[in-house]
């Protein structure tokens, strides 16, 4: 499994691993919207286009599922698969695939308020890449 849930009090913590930067970042998108809805309901009716900056990896990531979770939280937008289109350094280019959220079709697993700073960290492994990040619920 690309990812999996720490314990951490009142929040929810994942480590996500990915054999590219890319996998790393598409596979933490996954595992928010997992965390949120079951994602095998979700058919990805809709496209958008995402271009998020930060000043170092750990702040991309961060800032990368802010957008998505700003997605859900204001649009009511389900993401179902995030793919990385291009990925300098300091920024990434990206289409996700979703579905609007539709109380009939989707039921929501828990309500994710926000990625958090504390713990996150981005790193470079043997294997690949791993990353901790801690979500408030």
């Amino acid at each position: 499994m690309p990812y999996e849930l720490i314990d951490h009090t009142a929040d929810i913590g994942i480590r996500v691993t990915g054999q590219t930067i890319k996998d790393l970042f598409e596979t933490a998108a996954h595992a928010m919207f997992e965390q949120i809805t079951d994602t095998t309901q979700l058919q990805g009716k809709h496209t958008k286009s995402i271009h998020v900056k930060g000043i170092d990896r750990p702040d991309l990531l961060i800032n990368w599922l802010r957008e998505l979770l700003w997605y859900w939280t204001i649009d009511n937008c389900l993401i179902k698969q995030a793919t990385i289109i291009e990925m300098p350094d300091d920024q990434l280019r990206a289409k996700v695939t979703y579905d609007e959220f539709d109380l009939k079709t989707h039921e929501i697993l828990k309500d994710i308020k926000a990625v958090t700073y504390h713990g996150i960290s981005v790193d470079q492994t043997d294997a690949g890449w791993e990353a901790m990040i801690i979500f408030d619920v």
